[in-house]
Formats: structure tokens, sequence, C-alpha cells
């Protein structure tokens, strides 16, 4: 199984519209981090779907090692 790519250990803050759907970048390999732009296709790693429940900043992972994807948990600390 592939591994992902750390595209950076921090998380990206993105301001979300509720009910809006993003594609959150599982292999790392993204040029549009933290979303999806398709780079995944040689790999095994699917994008997440994270769908707003309401208006706000959020934390997508950086890094790809979260628990808690595709948020951040704070993983990239032990990197």
């Amino acid at each position: 199984m592939s591994e992902p790519v750390v595209a950076q250990k921090a998380p990206y803050p993105v301001d979300v519209e509720e009910g809006k759907n993003y594609f959150w970048c599982a292999c790392g390999k993204s040029t549009k981090q933290p979303f999806c732009d398709g780079s995944h296709q040689d790999t095994e790693i699917l994008p997440m779907k994270y769908t707003a429940t309401d208006t706000r900043t959020v934390y997508f992972c950086g890094c790809k090692v979260t628990q808690n994807q595709p948020l951040c948990d704070g993983g990239h600390n032990a990197l």
C-alpha cells in the first residue's frame, strides 16, 4: 500500500462554508493543498470528502498522519 507524502508539518487553516463539500488530499501529492487535484491516481490513497457543518475556520491536516482525518490532531508534532 502507498504511504502518504508529508505536504507540510503544519495544518492548513481554511475558511469553510456551511453545507459546502471539500475534498481533502490524503496522499500529500496535490499541488492544491490541502485539497485534491487528482495527483493520487498513481496511488491507492483516495481523497476524503468533508462537508462543512458551519461557516468557520477549520484546520486541515498537512502532514497526512492525523488520526482525525481530514482535520489536524497535532500528529505533525511527532514527526
